[in-house]
């Protein structure tokens, strides 16, 4: 069937019926009678028809494979960003065992999988990043495994990927300071303030649209968050209310999206990184490593310290798991800090009780 053809129907149809013999073309084609909700830029059935386009360009084998799993998951209503994770991680892996010279999707093997994990580490990518597609691949394979695909041994050996226990990069109190003193622009400083003071991902912002922000009751109500479809309510500071007041006096009045681009679409990640560069290098923090998301890091490093509790932090953040928020915890435990200094006192004094000696007697 080609994607031309397909006449309008319900969102559920599409999800069973618009890849059924798909016939891919050098392009993507879409048809003029087809609903928003699927021609929009962001659609899911849009970016798997050009993720199977993908396939067939280059010519890989499993494309059915690949189809069926990521209708699947489009089914079970998975954002796209899982999807667009998913399908990095398996068109990464076929193309290559395309290289490796295999041809057929059920001779898949575990020493394959092994293969792809060790390239992908050969090619200095972040152990985050080769853990994700690890765990992505493992799910198209069970998924397959499930469907009697493919043999259940390509997953007998558990490969184990041991990932850094790294810090959250929160931003220093006196660079926030030279940061937000560079900042002339309203609409900027309302971005970066609302961030920085509400601990939103990016893009839970940048897809906020007017009518979830309460400028009177200080609050912005996440519907469906960016990462893991929840919602949440976040609470505006007295600077973050004042910064968005003052840009929603000047912005264009009939936008959907609070922070927007062309033609009222939401403002794209590119453009705001951008234009957080921009004033990290006029703040003079440009080798500081910064990056927006650091400015969630330190909204939880700074609640923190004030003494907020781990809980509550938990829910303004949107972690399902709280010992995501305990890493916080980590670098910013004023009692640690307060018994080590305390310590380091009394031994700087001298005042110490009792030697140290070798008990031979213990081996």
């Amino acid at each position: 069937m080609n994607l031309e053809q397909v006449p309008s129907r319900s969102k559920r149809h599409f999800s069973r019926n618009l890849f059924s013999g798909f016939a891919p073309k050098p392009a993507a084609f879409v048809a003029d009678d087809w609903p928003p909700h699927l021609t929009h830029p962001h659609s899911k059935l849009q970016f798997i028809n050009k993720a199977l386009q993908k396939f067939c360009d280059h010519q890989l084998f499993g494309t059915r494979y690949v189809q069926d799993y990521l209708l699947a998951q489009y089914r079970r209503n998975r954002s796209i960003n899982t999807i667009r994770t998913y399908f990095c991680a398996i068109f990464q892996f076929l193309k290559f065992m395309k290289i490796r010279g295999c041809q057929r999707f059920e001779t898949i093997n575990c020493e394959d999988l092994s293969a792809f994990i060790e390239h992908q580490q050969d090619l200095g990518l972040k152990p985050t990043t080769v853990f994700s597609r690890l765990l992505a691949l493992r799910a198209f394979f069970n998924y397959h495994i499930d469907a009697g695909s493919i043999d259940p041994a390509v997953l007998k050996r558990k490969l184990r990927i041991k990932l850094p226990q790294t810090l959250p990069r929160a931003i220093d109190p006196e660079d926030i300071r030279q940061l937000l003193a560079v900042i002339d622009n309203v609409r900027n400083r309302a971005l970066i303030l609302t961030l920085l003071r509400t601990g939103m991902r990016i893009g839970e912002l940048l897809n906020t649209q007017m009518r979830e922000v309460n400028l009177s009751e200080k609050r912005i109500e996440i519907y469906q968050a960016h990462k893991d479809l929840s919602g949440r309510v976040v609470y505006l500071s007295e600077d973050a209310q004042c910064a968005l007041h003052e840009w929603i006096k000047i912005k264009a009045f009939d936008t959907v999206y609070l922070f927007y681009g062309h033609k009222g679409r939401p403002l794209c990640y590119e453009a705001a990184r951008e234009m957080f560069v921009k004033y990290l290098a006029k703040a003079g923090l440009s080798q500081k490593g910064y990056t927006l998301h650091c400015l969630r890091h330190t909204f939880a490093s700074e609640l923190l310290n004030a003494g907020m509790r781990l809980e509550c932090l938990q829910q303004l953040l949107g972690h399902s798991d709280i010992e995501m928020t305990r890493r916080y915890a980590r670098l910013t435990d004023n009692t640690r800090k307060k018994e080590y200094f305390k310590a380091m006192e009394i031994i700087e004094r001298g005042q110490l009780n009792g030697h140290y000696r070798r008990d031979c007697s213990v081996s």
